[in-house]
Formats: structure tokens, sequence, C-alpha cells
């Protein structure tokens, strides 16, 4: 089976590589605009908007999977998030309809449920707060169209939290960072509950995709359980590190209040700032979503949270 992977020099791409590469039914190829440092000799640079040089890249493809997209909170111009992930959506099904390729497992958000739900399952109504959960389902909408036009395909879509492991460097390693470091600041109670993904967890699960369900449409959130607090976050930090960390807490409305100040920060210094109203608003709301679906469906997590969270810390912080 010949596997395209769309935006495969990423963290989670570059994980799935490796965890595809040993597997002899499996013959690979990367496409991204940006080169990727460990699999050069699998890669080929392309771009989701150049739908005619991907239709020539996805030749002789069994299998799409789409991983290429635009996931930052302060991408700009905002347009970027719809031309990207939404057209680039189209050109990729276009691309492939062109070399009669009939499987795609796409990797959506559940950002497309927005914030403080109470843990939405897959029938959940999207209600996106932000562009990129907006751009992310808008492209859910456009496979769902294409799907009434093609039965014969076989498309999956996966709906993950964040994601942590080693080697990221995203919204889970800065907070681990500044914990581990006792900069740590708490805004709120520290109660809210963050559902968590686990690189390992997740390669896994598309592998299983990839070998499990090949015919018709399926959408699956996936979480790792259990869904840990920030105060968890911060206790099973210091636990896994060995020191005990002291945590300032900060009323949410002067968090917010603080962001708003680093927004209007960026605007007047044209500066992306790693703090922001957005990313306050995000870590003090519930992020708890449903995974009974995925974890149902015939597939083990290979690893448990606690056990993602030591690798993460020990490879980083080298405890």
């Amino acid at each position: 089976m010949k596997i395209s992977i769309i935006g495969g020099s990423g963290f989670v791409g570059t994980k799935l590589i490796e965890r595809l590469q040993d597997e002899s039914a499996y013959e690979l190829l990367n496409i991204d605009k940006a080169p990727s440092t460990p699999y050069p000799q699998i890669s080929q640079i392309g771009n989701v908007l150049d739908k005619d040089l991907l239709s020539k890249q996805l030749s002789g493809t069994d299998l799409v999977i789409l991983l290429a997209a635009e996931h930052r909170d302060d991408v700009s111009p905002i347009s970027a998030y719809y031309d990207v992930n939404v057209q680039g959506m189209r050109n990729t099904l276009e691309a492939m309809e062109s070399n009669h390729i009939t499987r795609i497992i796409f990797t959506s958000s559940v950002a497309v449920y927005g914030l403080d739900k109470d843990n939405p399952d897959e029938s959940f109504p999207a209600d996106p707060f932000n562009h990129y959960g907006k751009s992310k389902w808008e492209a859910e909408q456009v496979l769902q169209e294409w799907y009434k036009s093609h039965e014969d395909w076989n498309i999956n879509i996966v709906r993950p939290t964040v994601i942590f492991g080693e080697g990221n460097r995203g919204n889970v390693f800065n907070l681990l960072n500044q914990i581990a470091s006792g900069k740590f600041m708490m805004i709120g109670n520290g109660k809210n509950q963050k559902s968590m993904s686990y690189i390992g967890n997740i390669v896994a699960f598309l592998k299983f995709l990839i070998e499990d369900r090949t015919s018709g449409y399926q959408v699956f959130n996936y979480v790792d359980k259990p869904d840990f607090t920030t105060n968890d976050l911060v206790y099973h930090t210091g636990e896994i590190l060995g020191k005990s960390i002291p945590t300032t807490h900060i009323p949410y409305w002067l968090g917010m209040m603080g962001g708003y100040g680093f927004d209007v920060l960026a605007f007047i210094s044209r500066k992306k700032l790693s703090i922001s109203s957005v990313r306050v608003k995000k870590f003090c709301a519930v992020t708890k979503y449903d995974s009974k679906k995925a974890m149902n469906s015939g597939f083990i997590p290979p690893f448990s949270m606690e056990e993602g969270l030591r690798r993460m810390l020990k490879a980083e912080f080298g405890k």
C-alpha cells in the first residue's frame, strides 16, 4: 500500500512516519511545503494550494493522510486558515479523484465544538469559537458534501484534542516548561479539566484506522483518559520531576485583562507574543471531550496518560 502523508514534516507527521516506516506493507511519501529533516528520502516539496503539482505527486497512491493545516492562534492574514484548511481540502479531493484514490484520513480537531462544552461526543453540534475551529469545520463539511456523490470512498475523520509528547513545542510543552521551571502562574482556580492526547497513542490510532477502518464514513474524537485538571498537571509534573512546585493563583478577570494588554502590545509592535487574550481564555476553559467511540472501536492505546506525561517530561527535562 502506498500512503501519501500531506503535511508530514510536522510533529504528528514525523512521529507517524517513524511508526509506519518499518512496516514492509507500506510505501510512504511525505508531501509538505517544509522539508523533512528526519526523512528527506521519502519527502517531496508540495503544497495543498498547488492542485496540479499535488495531482502529479499523488500518482500511484492508495491512501491519503491529510495533516496539513494552519493551526496557530496568531496566523495572519486570517484568510490563510480558509485557504489552507478549506480550499486545501477541495484541492486534495480533486487531486485524489484524478488519480482514482478513494481512501482518506483527515485530522480535524475538537476545536469544531468550541469552548466550555459539556463533554461533547461526535454527534454534538459544531460551534467553533476561532478561525482555526471554523476552518476545520468547513473542511469537514466539504468532506460531508463530497461523500454524498462518492459513497464508494472510505473517509475517516479524527478530531484529536491538544496533542503532547516528546519533541513537541506547542502549548502543552510551554505549560509544562513553566511548571517545571517554577515560573508558573495559575490563572483561575485550576479545577478546569483538560482533555489531552499523547502522540504515541495518536499515531497508533491512525495506524489502526489504516488497517481496520477500510470502508464507509466515520468520525472519531480522540482523547486519552483520564482528563487532568490544570492542578493535576502541576501535581504530576512535580511528582515526576521530584520537586515541589509553588503556584501563584490570580483571578480569571485579572488574567484576561493582562491578555488584552498583550493583544494591544502585539498590535502596536507587530510581533507575535506568547501571551494573548485567546490563550488565556483557552487556558482557563474546560476542554473535556467524549472519546467512547474511539475507545469502543477495538483500538487499545499503548500508553496511559501518566506514562505519556512521564515520557515527555523525562525526554524534555532530563529527569
